[in-house]
């Protein structure tokens, strides 16, 4: 079994910074693709920022520039750091994980429960 645990959401003022954790335990071999999604009230859930096991990432248009993910692979963790915050921001992080918990079999995708972040104008 794995699970995800997500950490640092919150309310915070328009312009302000939050840095998001998402810790993977378990049974693990190995975490692949790692990524970031969000669901604001109403909303349907997309894509906020996707990274590679060797670092590679990818990015929604709307954090372009504000929005930076980064990992740490010895701790199963994957980081969102949040600057120039703003309302449109507001909604539930989700993370992602593709986790290999045996070497001869596929990895599965994993979900965090989410982490509320509120932007305040």
């Amino acid at each position: 079994q794995v699970q995800l645990v997500e950490s640092g959401g919150g309310l915070v003022q328009s312009g302000g910074s939050l840095r998001l954790s998402c810790a993977a335990s378990g049974v693990i071999y190995r975490s692949n693709a790692m990524g970031w999604y969000r669901q604001a009230p109403g909303n349907q859930r997309e894509l906020v920022a996707t990274i590679t096991t060797v670092g590679s990432t990818n990015y929604a248009d709307s954090g372009q520039g504000r929005l930076f993910i980064s990992r740490d692979n010895a701790k199963n963790t994957v980081y969102l750091q949040m600057n120039d915050l703003k309302p449109a921001d507001t909604a539930v992080y989700s993370c992602n994980a593709d986790i290999k918990s045996n070497p001869l079999l596929p990895g599965m995708p994993y979900w965090g429960k989410g982490t509320l972040v509120t932007v305040s104008s």
